[in-house]
């Protein structure tokens, strides 16, 4: 089960007011990323597809697929405002790195300790 939090939720209502996605979905995808295995992604669809799992939160239509869903399994979804500006946080139990970025995430524990993500400073 996928959770959002009310910020979350408020955030959503308040980009389909400013792009007219009213009786379209929120699809909640994970995405091959380059500074981890995969990254989240957020974006508004028309319609569901059939083999989509659908969630409905304070009248929000989330829509995510049976193989996403599995790579997120019990993932919140929240939202928060900070001096950089705001952003979507996610927090999946089933990560085992997540990079810097804060999107992109590993299911298996990373090999080497410090592994680079994509926010620290490029090797010389």
């Amino acid at each position: 089960m996928l959770q959002f939090s009310p910020s979350a939720v408020r955030e959503i209502k308040r980009l389909q007011d400013r792009q007219s996605f009213h009786s379209g979905v929120v699809r909640l995808a994970i995405a091959p990323s380059h500074c981890a295995d995969w990254q989240y992604d957020l974006r508004f669809e028309t319609k569901a597809q059939p083999e989509d799992q659908t969630l409905t939160v304070e009248g929000v239509k989330v829509v995510v697929s049976p193989a996403d869903l599995a790579r997120c399994e019990g993932m919140t979804v929240d939202y928060a405002e900070d001096l950089m500006g705001g952003n979507f946080r996610f927090s999946n139990p089933l990560a085992q790195h997540t990079c810097g970025c804060g999107i992109s995430f590993s299911l298996e524990a990373q090999t080497t300790p410090h592994a680079p993500d994509c926010t620290s400073p490029a090797s010389p």
